[in-house]
């Protein structure tokens, strides 16, 4: 919502002379904050565990995960990137890659790329053929006594290069995914909040029948203050509480971030940044597209919304 916003700084303010304390006593902020947001996300996911960064959001889904389905294994995309805790580290190809691998728990599917990925446009069916990889994924894994605890995804992978999943992608997956006993977890961090314009969470764009198991949320929940969210289902939250082990976070959701994150609400409401982000992504896929004409090393120009990409060729054929 920019820099310095007025109302986020005023919601701040005002919240910070009144009172800060950690997440043991109970303040309304919270509880008003957690039913706002659930009237942007679908009906079932109806349970809220607040945060103070994207990484723990993607860390506390991983948990969430593994107790629910008392499996292990998680399947990432390629080039993906899902935080800075060495759990996370270890489920993002686009860092372990560089340090000490692949652990054994991780499977890597490709990512669902139809100008440079391996099932191109040309293909008749790049949606099947690109689940049925994970689909292949989860049989190899399960011939080796492994089982899949999670699909871990950004909803459009955006360190893997600006790409938008074919739409049916994600519906196909969670189907393998769900018969193997595992949960779809769509992480919204950079992507959510109205961002793609047409819609206030990325993973709509797959269509109104897909709903995620998990939503995590980082980076604009707060306009950069330390807020984030995991949103799930009663189901997963009730097998997470069975452990006895509750969970708890210092300053997770508490009274000034969660001031903040009604106000960011507000603002995105009040100024109609969804139209926004579809205007002006519009008007700058549409000069992005003019250039893409005059300048062959431009080779695809893909986005939604303010979330777009442009890839950059040496040679159009390849």
């Amino acid at each position: 919502v920019g820099h310095c916003h007025p109302d986020i700084v005023k919601a701040a303010h005002e919240q910070n002379q009144l009172l800060n304390t950690n997440s043991r006593y109970l303040h309304d902020n919270l509880v008003d904050y957690a039913e706002r947001l659930s009237k942007t996300l679908p009906e079932k996911l109806c349970i809220f565990y607040f945060l103070n960064s994207g990484s723990e959001a993607n860390d506390l889904a991983l948990r969430l995960a593994r107790q629910y389905t008392k499996h292990e294994d998680v399947i990432v995309l390629d080039h993906a990137y899902h935080g800075h805790l060495t759990s996370l580290i270890d489920i993002s190809p686009y860092k372990f890659r560089n340090l000490e691998g692949q652990k054994e728990w991780v499977h890597v599917a490709p990512v669902p790329d139809i100008y440079r990925g391996l099932y191109r446009e040309d293909h008749e069916d790049s949606v099947t053929a690109y689940a049925d990889e994970v689909k292949n994924i989860i049989e190899h894994a399960h011939d080796r006594g492994r089982k899949i605890a999670a699909f871990f995804v950004e909803s459009l992978p955006s360190v893997g290069g600006q790409i938008i999943p074919p739409a049916g992608y994600f519906q196909k997956v969670a189907e393998h995914v769900h018969k193997a006993g595992g949960v779809f977890i769509a992480d919204e961090i950079q992507v959510g909040f109205g961002r793609v314009g047409k819609h206030f969470w990325a993973f709509q764009l797959q269509g109104e029948d897909f709903i995620p198991d998990i939503v995590t949320m980082g980076k604009p929940i707060g306009n950069g203050h330390p807020l984030a969210c995991v949103a799930t289902t009663k189901e997963i939250a009730e097998a997470f509480a069975a452990t006895g082990v509750e969970y708890f976070n210092t300053f997770g959701g508490n009274p000034v971030s969660c001031a903040i994150g009604l106000a960011v609400l507000d603002v995105i409401e009040k100024e109609q940044l969804q139209a926004h982000a579809t205007e002006v992504g519009n008007f700058l896929m549409k000069l992005l597209k003019e250039q893409q004409i005059k300048h062959p090393i431009i080779g695809d120009v893909r986005g939604c919304g303010l979330f777009i990409g442009v890839d950059l060729i040496k040679d159009q054929a390849e």
